[in-house]
């Protein structure tokens, strides 16, 4: 069986971004995950300990989208999905977003997205 947990739209202020300015000012990002996993023996027994606990994968992220810069929200939606992956062994494959609010583009546009959807056969070793 496989089930899905969601986190969605977790908010935090980054340093992401080509210019000089988004890495120097910050900005406001978004991101959800999807967790892909196998829950049904958690559900059956009320039991946490069987299941991915979303508050440990929400404290990961919020942790690590702030430890380092990345140009390209893609790069940063690649190493979530990926050390994701590495740290909590009962996830089988996980979908991360990344969104950039009001990114500078000239014109009037609510965010930008990046999307990495991975499993966890493609990790490399």
């Amino acid at each position: 069986m496989i089930n899905i947990i969601r986190i969605k739209n977790a908010t935090f202020y980054g340093y992401h971004g080509v210019s000089s300015e988004e890495q120097n000012v910050g900005g406001k990002y978004e991101a959800d995950i999807d967790i892909y996993t196998d829950f049904s023996e958690a559900a059956d027994r009320d039991d946490l300990s069987k299941t991915v606990d979303y508050y440990q994968v929400y404290s990961f992220l919020n942790q690590f989208t702030v430890k380092q810069k990345y140009f390209l929200i893609e790069a940063l939606a690649l190493e979530i999905a990926d050390e994701i992956l590495k740290k909590f062994d009962s996830i089988l494959k996980v979908a991360v977003r990344v969104r950039k609010n009001n990114p500078p583009l000239g014109g009037v546009v609510d965010c930008v997205e990046a999307e990495v959807i991975k499993d966890r056969n493609e990790l490399k070793s």
